[in-house]
């Protein structure tokens, strides 16, 4: 019986596809759409560019079936011949032409041979060598092609000549092997860059990290307690956790189990994926967890893990969720396109905001009255509470705004985009006061350090991350618009990053399953953690000797940081 695919299997290799290329939305709509998360098959089954090899094998089997077809016409044939049938096609033939048009190539070249041979006969033997000659030319000709095109494969697919390549980059890995470039970032492609040896001076040793196990899919999401030893969780697999961390619990790094509080967001059945939590946020006084879902729910619990209020009103996944600094209001941003305001004493809707054209995919409080919201469809409003259209409206990217941030001072916004750019406006102007423009890929998100006027560590530089999918983090002087740092220590897209509370220190986290910490003093590596999974998110303790990280293969590790 033939092997077939069903829709379904094409449709995950398709979804894996475009997750492992940076295509977050397109996966999600195509997951949501397809319903990805309730199809049978087990994603951690399925390696990495499953779908371009499976693309791969079928150019493979064209070609050998279109060699093998050649035996219902050439049976007398040696195997030598045969082989020679094989090598009139060329590369391009195999891909853009059919079984039959390869037949007829085959056919063609086949009667233009026997017309020379012919030929030859009657022009006497001693052109019969001359014929033998120009063949063998044809046949060196054809290899110097076939050779050709698997050098544009190589050169496509660098990582297959790795090895050969390992002698002329030693230089290269000795100037890059703290990841970091200059205000003009050129030479080395930061997809390029070796970090085998970088990972080996500086990672954190398996006594210094504790492993959390227990979701049972993809973590997407963490944060600590602002007061606290807890940390949050959430993940695929409908739940999110609250795990205690105190040292009267977890011991010192492996040696002892934290205790794990499970937030089930639905009852019974714990696979069904529209219960997915995508984000979550403690209240400033970390008595209270907010959650949000793919089901359009809000929820918060306390801090026994005990179920306080069910929010309900948006008619969309829930991407985005934030407490104001007061504590009275929950801010939410939908695929439904709207934004809502939460009263969370009287558990009701403060105030629904309705004016994107597309999914809302990130919000902020600017203070504990006003705040950012940015979408799909390329616009970022600021709304005040009780204010029944936008205070300030934001035009000038030219794609989805991926992620909006206001600086430590409420005084200007940081917003980011899959146009490559990011950008910072303040509500003095309609236009942006700067224009980010080094990153060669989407900038996934940003992060302003906790640093400069009006915060605790004033005597440091205020300065911008952004994360995005070309491997690289940049820093950038916001006073100037101007690169600080091009950190490329990653090898593939970068979706998180977290500053450490006295701003010295930098986490970034990949899906190259690697999380390094950067020193912002010089912009190079200190420590370096590579898991299991790709990484979704980065967090520091308040203390900023902990550091937690959520992977792709169900489990969050904590990460003790001292130097």
């Amino acid at each position: 019986m033939a092997t077939s695919i069903t829709s379904v299997e094409l449709n995950y290799l398709v979804f894996r596809y475009l997750q492992e290329s940076g295509f977050t939305h397109s996966a999600f709509a195509l997951g949501y759409e397809a319903g990805i998360n309730k199809s049978p098959i087990d994603g951690n089954l399925v390696p990495p560019g499953a779908l371009i090899t499976f693309v791969q094998k079928g150019l493979q089997f064209l070609e050998m079936e279109a060699n093998l077809s050649n035996v219902s016409m050439t049976t007398c044939q040696s195997d030598q011949d045969l082989d020679e049938d094989f090598s009139f096609l060329q590369p391009l033939d195999l891909i853009t032409k059919d079984v039959y048009q390869l037949r007829q190539i085959v056919k063609e070249k086949k009667r233009n041979l026997h017309r020379d041979r012919d030929k030859n006969k009657e022009n006497g033997k001693e052109r019969e060598g001359e014929h033998t000659r120009i063949r063998e030319k044809e046949k060196h000709d054809r290899e110097k092609e076939r050779e050709k095109d698997r050098e544009i494969v190589k050169y496509k697919h660098p990582e297959k000549q790795q090895d050969d390549m390992d002698m002329d980059t030693d230089q290269e890995d000795r100037e890059n092997v703290n990841g970091v470039s200059g205000i003009k970032h050129g030479g080395v492609d930061p997809m390029d860059i070796s970090t085998d040896l970088t990972s080996h001076l500086f990672q954190i040793p398996s006594s210094d990290v504790t492993i959390l196990e227990g979701h049972t899919s993809e973590v997407c999401a963490c944060a600590w307690s602002p007061t606290g030893s807890l940390l949050a969780s959430g993940s695929g697999d409908s739940t999110a956790r609250i795990w205690n961390l105190s040292d009267k619990n977890s011991g010192s790094g492996m040696n002892g189990l934290p205790s794990v509080l499970v937030l089930k967001h639905v009852k019974g059945k714990t696979n069904e994926k529209s219960k997915d939590v995508t984000t979550l946020d403690w209240n400033g006084e970390g008595t209270m967890l907010a959650t949000g879902s793919y089901d359009g729910q809000a929820r918060i619990w306390n801090i026994n893990g005990e179920l306080r209020s069910t929010l309900s009103k948006h008619k969309g996944p829930i991407f985005s969720l934030k407490w104001n600094k007061k504590g009275d209001y929950l801010l939410t941003g939908s695929c439904d396109k709207t934004a809502i305001v939460w009263d969370v004493k009287s558990e009701e809707c403060k105030q629904q905001f309705d004016f994107h054209a597309g999914p809302t995919l990130d919000v902020d409080w600017r203070n504990n009255n006003s705040f950012a919201t940015s979408s799909t469809d390329t616009m970022i409003h600021v709304f005040r509470i009780g204010e029944p259209r936008p205070i300030k409206t934001f035009a000038g990217h030219q794609g989805e705004v991926n992620c909006v941030k206001w600086d430590p001072t409420g005084s200007l916004l940081a917003s980011c985009s899959d146009d490559i750019s990011a950008k910072i406006w303040s509500l003095k102007n309609d236009k942006y006061v700067h224009d980010l423009r080094q990153h060669s890929k989407e900038i996934y998100t940003i992060r302003w350090s906790p640093t400069g006027p009006g915060t605790n560590n004033p005597n440091l530089q205020l300065v911008l991350a952004s994360a995005s999918f070309d491997s690289t983090v940049k820093l950038w002087d916001v006073e100037h618009g101007k690169l600080l740092y091009s950190l490329n220590g990653h090898r593939e897209p970068v979706y998180s990053v977290a500053f450490s509370p006295n701003g010295e220190y930098l986490a970034s986290g990949s899906l190259d399953r690697s999380m390094h910490i950067w020193s912002l003093k010089d912009g190079k590596i200190v420590k370096t953690y590579t898991g299991n999974g790709g990484i979704f998110e980065v967090c520091w303790n308040k203390e900023g000797d902990k550091i937690a990280s959520c992977f792709a293969n169900n489990t969050v590790c904590v990460l003790d940081f001292r130097m």
